[in-house]
């Protein structure tokens, strides 16, 4: 069956790498949401949700539910770093709804988790953007031509969102600026 020409052909194998994809940027961050709320363990939730999906589970509604809990835990942190850790979790388990709109909207549930975590680690470096781009690079690697051919079917990240956005924006152009004979990342090795 052929796809409405707004529509994007995505399969479920598409949506577990994307998952994989955010879920390990997301990992990578936790850290430092776990220094500011030892207690709280939200975040984590949702990113091992997301990790279960990627690997093959059911994207069911406990998946979804993690990921708002891991938002909510957002608004409880001290520090702002804490809170985009935090949102970087709540979107690696959201990226497993990523929907398959021919919309520049979507592109935020490829890469927000990394654009988040990206944040969150400038902001820990007393908001240094080579920090952050640093870390924007790293998430580069870590997407594999799977994740980058998802990439591809949208249109570009659109415009605003503050200083995510603009991360956002960034990786997104990294990532096709990348020649197709990229080597696999890591996505699916954590």
């Amino acid at each position: 069956m052929a796809a409405a020409a707004n529509e994007i052909v995505l399969s479920k194998q598409d949506l577990r790498e994307v998952t994989a994809f955010a879920a390990g940027c997301a990992e990578g961050v936790l850290d430092i949401f776990e220094a500011d709320q030892p207690d709280d363990s939200r975040p984590r939730d949702a990113i091992t949700a997301a990790w279960e999906f990627a690997r093959g589970g059911e994207r069911a509604k406990s998946l979804r539910d993690t990921a708002w809990a891991a938002l909510a835990a957002a608004k409880g942190t001290n520090t702002a770093a804490a809170r985009e850790a935090a949102r970087a979790a709540m979107s690696a388990a959201g990226a497993a709804y990523l929907h398959p709109l021919a919309k520049a909207t979507q592109v935020k549930h490829i890469l927000g988790a990394g654009a988040h975590a990206s944040r969150a680690t400038e902001l820990v470096a007393g908001d240094d953007r080579t920090v952050g781009a640093g870390s924007l690079e790293q998430a580069a690697l870590r997407a594999t031509p799977a994740v980058v051919d998802v990439l591809e079917r949208f249109p570009a990240a659109p415009g605003g969102g503050g200083r995510v956005g603009e991360l956002i924006r960034m990786l997104d152009t990294d990532l096709r600026r990348r020649p197709s004979t990229q080597p696999p990342g890591s996505a699916m090795s954590s």
